[in-house]
């Protein structure tokens, strides 16, 4: 079996792992300023995606231009959020050099889509008999419909974790998954953090919003529309406060209740989405939302575009407001500009905010000690470590343990 990192490797963003030429494991997109794709155009047999966030399924639609329809295999929430996705990237970035693809290709997945649930194995290229494969899901405890993906081509089994956590979130739970694997391709996002511990992250986070909102003060909980937006949710119900949810996040909560089966407790989530006030947008409503003394979970994450933008411009300029970043900044965003410096840039000038910032850790990767106790059942196998800023580091961390491992980088082959 031979392997080529296409993206995702000694970097997050733009995932994609080309298996023996044929399986195309992923194909994403990094946001960046342009987006940068995986560095060629494969044409595979056969697509499998691990979960449905835009650096690992961004780019999928660019497979089925001409006549090339390989078949795309995930999950049933997958399949839905890759259209999501797909038409926010078409209305941002649509008929330019900066998307690969179109419309048209966006509605040919509905013609190669294949769904599948957890457990079930199910062949691709060809099955093991005619020299393809067996791949099996198992559920990666990211977000809901994330899948650990099992490669088997009758010699060598192959485990390309995607992204996952091994604790319990109040959207999904851990994963609890480890098939057997000769050789496994592991992400290390947070190879060198230990995550707060979650109960705690949530009390500090719900007793800073009610203090905030008893102050009087309006709180904006930037996150990202898929996961953290509906965590939020969550968190926010069990801490008896009421949210308004605007953006993108409103489409992809209400897709996700379509999928109880891939949610840690179902009815919880359908009560937390029952209290929430959605956000239309209209007749002035977010002007309107922002001066009542209120919580706004909303996107996007990042601060880099979507609502937020509407919201922080009209709560910047009191210290009795509140911003809380809920996810991971990202360098050159407009988030970690805020996170560090404590400013904005709008329309085009850079702007002091007096409101308060604060952090919280809801992160729905593993951290150190989770990538390492998953990596435990593995001390066997070949460890391939990728998606993440110190892939070598961490892979000679594993090393200095025991561990068969490297971390690949992009464009190279691998022979396993």
């Amino acid at each position: 079996m031979e392997i080529e990192f296409l993206g995702g490797a000694r970097e997050v963003g733009r995932s994609a792992l080309l298996v023996d030429d044929a399986l195309l494991v992923d194909y994403g997109l990094m946001t960046a300023e342009p987006p940068q794709y995986p560095v060629r155009d494969p044409e595979p047999d056969a697509v499998v995606v691990s979960h449905g966030h835009l650096d690992h399924v961004g780019a999928v639609p660019a497979l089925l231009k001409g006549d090339r329809r390989p078949p795309i295999h995930w999950t049933p929430p997958t399949g839905e959020l890759a259209r999501t996705l797909a038409e926010d990237t078409l209305k941002l970035h649509g008929n330019s050099p900066l998307c690969p693809f179109g419309a048209e290709h966006v509605a040919r997945l509905g013609e190669v889509e294949v769904r599948h649930g957890y457990g079930d194995p199910f062949p691709v290229a060809g099955g093991i008999d005619g020299g393809g494969y067996e791949v099996t899901l198992f559920s990666a405890g990211h977000i809901p419909g994330s899948a650990h993906v099992l490669v088997d081509d009758g010699d060598t089994r192959l485990l390309y974790t995607g992204d996952f956590h091994t604790d319990d979130q109040r959207l999904v739970a851990g994963t609890t998954a480890r098939p057997d694997a000769d050789a496994v391709i592991c992400e290390s996002t947070y190879a060198d953090v230990t995550h707060e511990d979650r109960a705690a992250v949530e009390s500090a986070w719900a007793e800073r919003v009610e203090r905030t909102l008893w102050e009087g003060g309006t709180v904006v909980a930037p996150a990202f529309a898929i996961g953290r937006t509906q965590e939020m949710l969550l968190v926010a119900a069990a801490n008896d406060l009421t949210p308004y949810v605007d953006g993108m996040g409103v489409g992809v909560t209400e897709t996700l209740r379509r999928y109880p089966s891939f949610l840690r407790d179902a009815d919880a989530f359908g009560e937390a989405v029952g209290q929430a006030r959605v956000v239309t947008g209209r007749d002035g409503q977010r002007k309107r939302v922002t001066a009542e003394s209120a919580l706004i979970v909303t996107t996007s994450g990042m601060l880099a575009g979507g609502p937020v933008q509407t919201y922080l411009p009209e709560i910047r300029t009191s210290p009795t407001n509140l911003v809380t970043l809920t996810g991971y900044q990202v360098e050159g965003t407009p988030g970690r500009e805020l996170q560090e410096r404590g400013q904005l840039e709008l329309n085009g000038q850079v702007r002091p905010v007096s409101a308060r910032v604060s952090s919280y850790d809801f992160s729905a990767h593993a951290d150190r000690e989770g990538l390492e106790s998953f990596l435990d059942a593995y001390r066997d196998a070949h460890v391939l470590v990728n998606h993440g800023d110190r892939c070598e580091a961490f892979a000679a961390d594993l090393r200095a343990d025991g561990v068969d491992a490297s971390a690949p980088e992009v464009g190279e082959r691998i022979e396993l």
